[in-house]
């Protein structure tokens, strides 16, 4: 009843950019943090951004000055921006969102299917 849609990955040269995208839809009374995953092949998963409700930001030391995350909350939206690609960026980035439905108390997480992000030349 709650799904995340992601879309904006694919194949970039080292030095591009890429913006990836996830909408949230259904039954939502409201959204506190949102963010983005990526695990690369043999790794674990780790977190690479996240923004607040309110717009607070925190990134990987990766991302740092490179990756940009940013939100749109009247459509339900998050972005992610990433500039200076390199080969080490390449995996599958993964949506989450802490989402409260409509009729409920608590936000709980919900995920995307994730989208593979490719950077080679």
């Amino acid at each position: 009843q709650v799904q995340l849609v992601e879309s904006g990955g694919g194949l970039v040269q080292p030095g591009g950019s890429l913006r990836l995208s996830c909408t949230a839809s259904g039954s939502i009374f409201s959204i506190n943090d949102m963010g983005w995953y990526r695990r690369a092949p043999g790794k674990e998963r780790e977190l690479v951004a996240v923004i607040t409700s309110n717009g607070g930001t925190n990134y990987v030391d990766s991302a740092k000055g490179r990756f940009t995350i940013s939100r749109d909350n009247t459509k339900n939206t998050v972005y992610l921006q990433m500039n200076s690609l390199k080969p080490d960026d390449t995996a599958v980035y993964y949506c989450n969102a802490d989402i409260r439905r409509w009729g409920t108390i608590h936000a709980i997480p919900y995920w995307g299917q994730g989208t593979q992000v490719t950077v080679s030349s």
